[in-house]
């Protein structure tokens, strides 16, 4: 049900851990208030209490909620809680978005082409003969898959957990081609000949800070996409920054994933710019800083 069908505010959520200082509520409301829209949209963080994933999804579609988004760790748990999931999101084994229908609780992964959005937009012409991946979780899938649909000639992928990391790459093999992705074992030596390097681990989230490499091994002609978008400017970000990387912060994915999500929980198309001006006045950065 979108807002068209409904009288009443929309109403829709967000679950995940450390979501306190997500950007989404501002995103989702100031646009649906620009388009002459209602919508109220909440932050819920699952750490809260012991509560499943299952029994607050029922809540939801008990009180009326057309919807959630879903991020880190529930992206891939969440399918399994669904009645029916989209193709896209089923081949990525990653849901971000949730709509309640007539058909029940249906599952969508804006993460993909959000993620592919916002490379085309802000690192065009960079090299993608090879590039490497930190981090196999929802958010990796979505991401990994995106890369090679957009031309990424090959991908390495590292995450701490090496049997979820050589799940991601077997699926990708199968979707796109044996010779397409391969498991990193040596990160510092696979960085050294990459072109490009994509975090999609949670590592640099506000409670998570650090770099998922070394920043040694940042240096030109070397690439550098984040992911994470809470801090905007994450220490991987910065770092390559300051070494003349060209970089893409993980806003602009969120950006470009949200105004999908919008679209789906409203039934109206999102102005993207718009929203990407909401997310540079309400974003905290450091001082003197002003890049996104």
């Amino acid at each position: 049900m979108t807002m068209n069908d409904r009288a009443a505010p929309l109403r829709v959520a967000l679950f995940g851990h450390g979501i306190s200082s997500s950007l989404s509520p501002r995103l989702h409301e100031s646009e649906a208030s620009a388009q002459g829209l209602t919508l109220r949209y909440e932050l819920m963080d699952t750490r809260d209490d012991g509560r499943p994933l299952s029994r607050r999804l029922d809540d939801l579609k008990e009180h009326g909620y057309a919807g959630a988004n879903i991020t880190h760790p529930h992206k891939r748990e969440v399918i399994d809680l669904l009645d029916e999931v989209a193709p896209a999101a089923q081949r990525l084994g990653a849901v971000n978005t949730v709509l309640f229908t007539d058909r029940g609780a249906v599952g969508h992964n804006t993460d993909a082409p959000g993620y592919a959005a916002a490379f085309r937009r802000h690192l065009a012409g960079v090299p993608m003969r090879s590039v490497v991946q930190t981090g196999a979780g929802g958010a990796g899938s979505a991401v990994a898959h995106a890369q090679l649909d957009a031309g990424v000639g090959r991908i390495g992928v590292y995450d701490v957990d090496h049997g979820r990391a050589e799940a991601l790459v077997a699926d990708l093999r199968e979707v796109h081609g044996a010779g397409r992705a391969h498991v990193v074992t040596d990160v510092h030596a696979t960085v050294a000949e990459a072109d490009g390097l994509v975090n999609a681990s949670p590592v640099g989230m506000a409670h998570l800070p650090g770099t998922p490499v070394s920043v040694e091994l940042l240096r030109p002609p070397l690439w550098v996409s984040d992911v994470v978008y809470m801090p905007v400017d994450t220490e991987l970000l910065v770092a390559s920054r300051a070494r003349g990387l060209r970089t893409l912060s993980g806003i602009h994915m969120c950006v470009h994933q949200a105004a999908l999500a919008f679209e789906l929980f409203t039934g109206h198309t999102a102005n993207v710019d718009r929203m990407a001006a909401q997310v540079a006045e309400a974003a905290p950065r450091p001082t003197g800083s002003n890049r996104l």
